[in-house]
């Protein structure tokens, strides 16, 4: 692991209410900075289902999103227990929640019950669909998601398919929303010691993210153009294989563009009059990644890095996920190291990504046992 260091987040205390992926690790990238995190939960949480090595419910996707958290196992279903993670909560900074509102009223932990007693938590529920929607109610998972935030239009329009990003985009996209609103609310609260409960949709979260660029010329009124970043949604805009593997090369003006084709050996198409248009536009954007694709066999990765490291050409190697952990730039970062689990061994877990030079952040917890920390933290109560 990690040096053991405070972090920035020392002597806050967060209350994970939240299951699957977005609250989960959203209070996660809190307590990596730092925080307290104390995680309520149940046999049923959804992260501990699935496949497991050593111990039923230590699965890949809890141990990626439990880290830095200690376990209480509560049946807030009942009254006495319910009772406890009450008590748990007056002393939070934070609480974190997917629940539905109707379940969370129900149990009496929505904002109003639990502001009651503590005014100045900051209570952050995420869901599906904004609360004053006709969609309130209903049930989200990524896929429902990327298809409500337009993403899914974005990749049929350039692929020709509607298929989903092969990545929980929703979900994660969501939880670093959650912790930067989090860390506003905190600054709030801190200031004028009022609390205040954040409302995280995913889908009004992912339709802002998706229409920073994709809005294009609909950000005028009338409109300019069409919608859709052009460059992204340019016919054959992809990785290419080189001689020995796959590479991104991405040459950006009319300079890049010769300096890749003379390094290819195409001293034709360094002259070609759309390789020098300052203005390229979509058909030439097409014909010029054809042309990469082509010409991209003619070295080997390393050699492509040389060349575009030493004319400023946008390059990166294609990082392989079975080969993640002995790549350098992966290997030096410390963003994959080995670390010996109490109960499930030898595993790899995800570096921090950000580094602060006065106060890092760092991991001092493996992701626990399912109420693990019980007794321990009801007895700080």
């Amino acid at each position: 692991m990690t040096d053991i260091t405070t972090g920035p987040l020392d002597g806050v205390r967060v209350i994970d209410l939240s299951t699957v992926v977005m609250g989960p690790y959203a209070a996660q990238i809190l307590g990596d900075l730092g925080a307290d995190v104390i995680k309520i939960e149940s046999p049923a949480d959804t992260v501990r289902v699935g496949e497991y090595r050593t111990t039923p419910g230590m699965t890949a996707l809890n141990l990626n999103v439990n880290r830095n958290k200690r376990s209480v196992a509560l049946n807030l279903k009942d009254e006495t227990e319910r009772e406890q993670a009450l008590k748990l909560i007056d002393t939070a900074d934070v609480l974190i929640t997917n629940m539905r509102p109707g379940a969370l009223a129900r149990l009496g932990l929505n904002y109003a019950d639990v502001a009651a007693r503590n005014p100045r938590l900051v209570y952050a529920h995420a869901q599906g669909f904004r609360s004053d929607s006709d969609r309130a109610g209903n049930a989200a998972y990524d896929e429902t998601v990327q298809a409500s935030s337009g993403l899914v239009d974005v990749t049929n329009r350039a692929l020709g398919e509607p298929v989903y990003l092969p990545t929980i985009i929703g979900d994660k996209v969501s939880s670093l929303t959650i912790a930067y609103s989090v860390l506003a609310a905190l600054v709030h609260r801190d200031k004028t010691g009022q609390g205040q409960q954040i409302e995280i949709p995913m889908t009004d979260t992912l339709i802002a993210f998706n229409l920073v660029e994709h809005l294009a010329g609909h950000t005028y009124e009338p409109a300019t153009g069409p919608t859709g970043f052009a460059l992204s949604m340019t016919k054959g805009h992809a990785a290419v294989r080189t001689k020995d593997g796959l590479a991104c090369v991405i040459p950006y003006n009319p300079q890049n563009f010769r300096d890749f084709f003379a390094a290819a050996g195409r001293p034709d198409l360094a002259a070609d009059p759309r390789v020098n248009d300052d203005a390229i536009n979509r058909a030439d954007n097409e014909w010029l990644s054809a042309q990469i694709a082509v010409c991209a066999p003619a070295l080997t990765t390393e050699e492509w890095a040389e060349v575009c490291a030493k004319h400023s050409i946008p390059m990166a190697p294609v990082l392989e996920l079975d080969n993640a952990h002995e790549d350098p730039y992966v290997r030096d970062g410390h963003l994959l190291d080995t670390v010996e689990h109490p109960s499930e061994g030898t595993i790899r877990t995800v570096g921090i990504p950000v580094k602060f030079s006065a106060t890092p952040g760092s991991i001092r917890r493996l992701a626990p046992l399912a109420g693990q920390d019980t007794a321990e933290v009801l007895a700080e109560l």
